[in-house]
């Protein structure tokens, strides 16, 4: 999924630096400067909550949109909120639709 996404924004001409763990994505947002992040809640069984919050802790203005495979029930979508997503996408939804919400929250900063 990550190789399709990378794939997908590159050829809509985005630079996109893809992570395979939670540390990864860590190390690569105190790295560089990003104008979006896109965050899975289940990163090879970490957390994606716990990155969501490190990223708004450690980039505050950095907008985080989440994409994941779990059923989006009102407490997720809340808990998500609350530690500061921007975003909210399934992986049942189209790329395009993904791309929409991609340029919406960057639109918005």
């Amino acid at each position: 999924m990550r190789e399709l996404l990378s794939l997908f924004f590159q050829e809509r001409g985005l630079e996109v630096a893809p992570a395979t763990t939670a540390a990864d994505a860590m190390e690569l947002a105190d790295r560089e400067d990003f104008s979006l992040a896109i965050v899975d809640l289940n990163l090879a069984g970490e957390n994606g909550l716990e990155l969501l919050s490190f990223l708004k802790t450690n980039h505050p203005k950095l907008p985080v949109i989440i994409f994941t495979g779990m059923n989006f029930d009102e407490g997720l979508v809340n808990e998500a909120r609350n530690r500061g997503a921007e975003g909210f996408m399934s992986k049942t939804d189209s790329l395009d639709a993904l791309f929409r919400e991609v340029k919406r929250v960057l639109l918005k900063h």
